[in-house]
């Protein structure tokens, strides 16, 4: 099996769905509009001219990218502060050229997920650890079984992030329910080149994974 099913992924279920479902933050038209006007007015006091088209910019790509960065750190909330903090540092310091700007912000995303990813991983360790001692003589026995969940699950997270932007984005967009039409339009690549691209992530992933231990 490439992917886990959500059950396998339960530590962070609420990310194994299309990110737009849970209540909180709706990536619709309307709802991005809202948070983009929170975002702007959390800028207010910045001494920083926005880059040029940044509205138009986040407007356009924030439901995209929040969606990759949810599959891959798995938690609604998390996702969404590696968003906003990734269209933080696009309005501190835009790239020089936005012919490209969805692989910047794909780039730089994947780039903040990952770190979010490794201190996740040493947190949640010992947690597991002062877990598993403190229940140890309270007769808990599926607290080994819930540790290597929880690991199985940060690997399958941590083979995701030694993926390119590209790939990994390919990979959690159609995991989440997308088309090809809107995976070819996210990743602005043509749509019969989608199937070509998808399978050599999911081959990539599978060895990745494999090499982590899964």
């Amino acid at each position: 099996m490439l992917l886990p099913s959500a059950g396998r992924l339960s530590p962070y279920s609420d990310c194994t769905r299309p990110v737009a479902s849970p209540s909180g933050y709706k990536t619709r038209a309307n709802g991005v509009n809202i948070i983009r006007s929170a975002f702007l007015k959390g800028l207010e006091d910045v001494d920083h001219s926005p880059p040029q088209d940044f509205e138009t910019i986040f407007l356009r790509h924030y439901a995209a990218v929040l969606r990759v960065v949810g599959g891959i750190v798995g938690d609604a909330a998390a996702a969404e502060d590696v968003t906003q903090e990734t269209f933080l540092r696009l309005y501190r310091s835009p790239p020089q050229d936005h012919t490209h700007i969805r692989a910047w912000l794909y780039r730089v995303a994947a780039n903040l997920a990952a770190n979010h990813l490794r201190r996740e991983r040493r947190r949640a360790y010992h947690e597991a650890v002062q877990t598993s001692y403190s229940r140890a003589n309270e007769g808990v026995a599926d607290v080994e079984d819930k540790v290597v969940q929880d690991d199985e699950a940060f690997r399958v997270r941590v083979a995701l992030t030694k993926l390119s932007p590209r790939d990994r984005a390919c990979l959690w967009l159609r995991y989440t329910g997308a088309s090809y039409a809107e995976i070819a339009a996210a990743l602005g690549i043509k749509r019969n080149a989608v199937g070509t691209v998808l399978a050599r992530a999911r081959a990539k992933f599978k060895d990745h994974y494999a090499k982590e231990g899964g």
